[in-house]
């Protein structure tokens, strides 16, 4: 399947859960590969968040990014709504810290997300499919995760809070079409003492018994009922059969557990790609989500290296010979470490590095037993992502990049003399303000040797 973005743009307005702020929120298409990211439009400078895993800094009580010094609060009912829908692609604009709680479910973003209209783009979508069992267990909250392999995306949560008005239940979601109608609708629930815990800490300033199934799980006297009561700024509360505040209904028997699933599918679209394969979770929480989101980035990455292993033709002709790249970059003998370019697309470029005994620095770097320099290959590997940001620059030739950051660096295997590097850099985020940012691999063969995520800034050269 191709990858989709929402056909127009589409507009939702309410009151953050926490910090009982009115936000005004635009979906806006956005072009293959830019996945989903946030705007946030009031501060300066306009700075985006993308949706990973990487960029989560809280768990409490909802899942908050952050990039820079813009964070977004309570975004997992909008991204399970969008990946619940399968679209990819969409920029988010926010005038404001928090993601509007509205009804406490993802009915709205969904419906939102149908009126806007969802469009096919012609960029094929990345699957992250699960290939082997992969276990997660939170030993401070019992939650447990397993992920296994299966023909599509299904989920089954578990919940148990010990609770004699809330027992054990279980929802499952077998078919992703029936997401907007059987998950979307479910509201988030909170126990009667953990709202009261909530709003002693000033949290919850958008709470209203609109949003939230509150569940009583203790007996409570008219007394409290009425500090409640005054706390919520309602006239008066009281506790509903099946022990539950007010007077809220119910959409389904076990709505508590069908919204769990809900927080699951928002959490685990953090790592980026939609999975292909069976997930079943017991007693999970954001925390716990957003641990075993990072355990399926990393496993997904390993896979997508190893799948993505260039294929070298010594017979065919380059994209660039060492001329040709000479053109671009300032680098010259014996500094040059990128002989050609096998492959150059605007987000991906690969290069080879014939590694020699004659090079000069065998002379110094365990000599007798000649071992290629892993920081030279992270430098090579930065010469070709040099010439992918170069290459697409108007006036080539006049332009330099230099390193910002080199992150996650390792170095799997020895390089030796005879060996034919091939370099593979791919960018993670569009080019933006100069800066490149790209993950880099290197391999001999089909074995990776060398990996890490590279910045480097585009800066032209004084006249």
């Amino acid at each position: 399947m191709n990858q989709t973005t929402i056909r127009n743009e589409v507009q939702i307005e309410g009151v953050g859960l926490h910090t009982g702020v009115r936000v005004r929120m635009r979906f806006m298409p956005a072009t293959e590969n830019q996945g989903i990211r946030f705007c946030r439009t009031d501060l300066n400078g306009k700075p985006t968040i993308p949706a990973d895993v990487s960029r989560v800094i809280s768990t409490n009580r909802g899942t908050t990014l952050q990039e820079g010094e813009a964070q977004v609060w309570t975004v997992e009912h909008t991204l399970s709504a969008l990946y619940g829908l399968g679209i990819d692609n969409v920029l988010i604009e926010l005038d404001g810290p928090e993601i509007p709680i509205l009804d406490g479910s993802s009915a709205f973003f969904v419906k939102a997300l149908r009126d806007a209209g969802i469009q096919e783009l012609n960029a094929e979508r990345e699957i992250f499919e699960i290939t082997e069992t992969i276990t997660f267990e939170d030993q401070e909250t019992g939650a447990e995760y397993v992920a296994m392999p299966s023909d599509e995306m299904e989920i089954t949560t578990l919940i148990d809070f010990n609770s004699n008005v809330l027992g054990q239940q279980f929802a499952s979601l077998e078919h992703f079409s029936q997401y907007a109608e059987q998950i979307a609708p479910c509201r988030t629930f909170v126990f009667v003492h953990e709202l009261e815990h909530l709003l002693n800490q000033n949290l919850i300033k958008g709470g209203d018994m609109d949003n939230a199934i509150v569940i009583v799980d203790r007996m409570m006297t008219q007394e409290e009922l009425d500090d409640l009561a005054r706390k919520l700024n309602k006239p008066s509360v009281k506790v509903d059969k099946e022990g539950i505040l007010n007077t809220v209904s119910l959409h389904y028997p076990n709505e508590p557990a069908r919204h769990k699933l809900l927080d699951v599918i928002g959490d685990l679209s953090l790592v980026g790609r939609q999975i292909k394969g069976k997930i079943v979770t017991k007693k999970s929480g954001h925390r716990s989500n957003v641990e075993f989101a990072k355990i399926l980035k990393k496993k997904y990455l390993e896979t997508r290296k190893l799948k993505g292993v260039p294929v070298y033709d010594p017979n065919q002709n380059p994209v660039m010979n060492a001329i040709q790249i000479m053109e671009l970059l300032p680098h010259r003998y014996p500094f040059l470490l990128v002989d050609k370019i096998i492959e150059l697309t605007d987000t991906t470029v690969v290069g080879v590095k014939n590694v020699t005994m004659n090079e000069g620095l065998f002379q110094g770097h365990f000599p007798g037993n000649p071992v290629f320099p892993g920081m030279l290959q992270l430098e090579a590997l930065a010469q070709t992502g040099g010439v992918l940001a170069l290459n697409i620059q108007e006036d080539k030739g006049m332009w330099d990049t230099y390193f910002v950051k080199a992150e996650n660096a390792k170095f799997r295997q020895k390089v030796l003399p005879g060996d034919t590097l091939l370099l593979k850099m791919e960018l993670a985020a569009p080019i933006r303000r100069g800066l490149v940012i790209m993950n880099g691999t290197a391999y001999v063969g089909n074995k990776l040797v060398c990996e890490a995520e590279l910045t480097a800034q585009i800066v032209k050269r004084e006249a």
